[in-house]
């Protein structure tokens, strides 16, 4: 079986949808499924306004179909609602071929915070490009029942992994701050609500893994918090095992990948009550919710890391693939 996936986002940004669709296809292919990605590699891109970190393809009609028909895929999945995304699925609505889709990331919210644009004119346009889908697949319970209220359609449940073996509580080390360390990890911008964060009245250190288009003008405004860029692979295992506590500040994610990063590493979670922390955590297991996040931080350092461990292993890849293939429609002639 050949799986096409459509996405816009891809190396060498680093964000959780970049994440999930590498570990996706690698699990995928554990279960014999061939995995092609119809991404920005090949094009010529061009950076998003505001945020020249994340580029985006300069594609035609004719080479988006042109690709399709030579992989002649049994399914194909529209990741992201970009330039690649629209074409792809503007090719399957004019020759009658089902697809699906997901919704990895509040566009409307992502876009209000910096131009002024009502979410409620792309929550229209959303429902418009995902309805026109056989599924849209979406990452948890409070997130469905969110956009079924907006006017989504076929919403489909798909959860997320995290890869237990990286991430684990023996990478714990010293590291070099004031304890307790109160981690995060991500991208530095505005819908990530750092200083929701970095503004807290907390004992030890703050320490902010991860790089973005704010980081300039944080670093200026937070000297007392720790920046160390973008980390990757053991070595931030190890930060996130070395932690005490993983705040996570934002009220946009759609999930949330680094939270069960810092769960599988022992790293107790602190979070406001909303979609990802609220459907992971809502059990009190592995870490705290509060709309008070000082409160919730300082509460997780008494969690016990054994039961931030045990929540991550309940989230695996090989799911994650499977429930990703139960929601696929077979093509008809891609041609």
């Amino acid at each position: 079986m050949r799986v096409l996936v459509v996405t816009d986002a891809w190396k060498p940004q680093v964000n959780g949808v970049v994440r999930t669709l590498e570990k996706l296809a690698e699990a995928l292919g554990g279960m014999g499924v061939e995995t092609e990605f119809l991404s920005p590699d090949g094009h010529r891109t061009v950076p998003l306004p505001s945020y020249p970190d994340i580029r985006l393809a300069v594609a035609t009609p004719g080479r988006v179909a042109r690709r399709i028909v030579e992989l002649q895929p049994d399914s194909i999945h529209i990741a992201t609602e970009g330039p690649l995304g629209i074409l792809a699925r503007r090719h399957c609505v004019v020759r009658g071929i089902p697809f699906t889709t997901s919704y990895h990331t509040r566009f409307p919210e992502f876009l209000s915070a910096r131009l002024p644009v009502p979410e409620s004119w792309s929550y229209r346009w959303l429902r418009r490009f995902h309805n026109a889908g056989r599924g849209m697949l979406v990452a948890t319970p409070s997130l469905r029942d969110e956009l079924a209220g907006r006017g989504f359609e076929n919403i489909r449940l798909w959860s997320r992994g995290v890869d237990t073996d990286l991430y684990r509580p023996d990478r714990r080390r010293d590291p070099g701050l004031p304890r307790p360390v109160f981690l995060n990890v991500g991208r530095v911008a505005v819908e990530k609500n750092l200083p929701a964060f970095l503004d807290l009245d907390l004992p030890g250190s703050k320490l902010v893994v991860g790089d973005g288009p704010d980081m300039a003008r944080l670093k200026a405004a937070y000297p007392q918090v720790h920046f160390a860029g973008a980390k990757f692979g053991e070595e931030l295992a190890s930060i996130y095992a070395s932690a005490d506590a993983f705040v996570f500040p934002s009220r946009t994610d759609t999930f949330g990948n680094v939270l069960l990063e810092a769960l599988a590493s022992g790293c107790p979670v602190a979070a406001f009550p909303v979609t990802g922390p609220v459907d992971i955590l809502a059990d009190g297991r592995g870490g705290v919710l509060s709309h008070d996040l000082r409160e919730a931080a300082l509460a997780a350092l008494a969690t016990p890391r054994s039961e931030a461990r045990a929540k991550a292993m309940t989230y695996s890849w090989r799911e994650c693939a499977r429930q990703f293939l139960s929601h696929l429609p077979a093509t008809a002639d891609p041609n």
